[in-house]
């Protein structure tokens, strides 16, 4: 999450903030209590700009 969150010029804060609303511009999932960020997602964000939200609320 953290790695990803400054690959987008996020804090660490905001990005779990961002995925708590479901706004996180790449995939994520929910293993347990941690969030975890679908490399593959990420890295088509980051190369096509077009985000692809997970829809994952808490």
């Amino acid at each position: 999450m953290e790695d990803a969150s400054k690959a987008f010029g996020f804090s660490r804060a905001k990005g779990y903030d961002l995925v708590r609303r479901g706004e996180f511009p790449c995939r994520v999932v929910r293993i347990g209590r941690s969030t975890r960020v679908v490399t593959a997602s990420l890295l088509r964000v980051l190369d096509s700009g077009e985000p692809e939200y997970s829809g994952i609320g808490v």
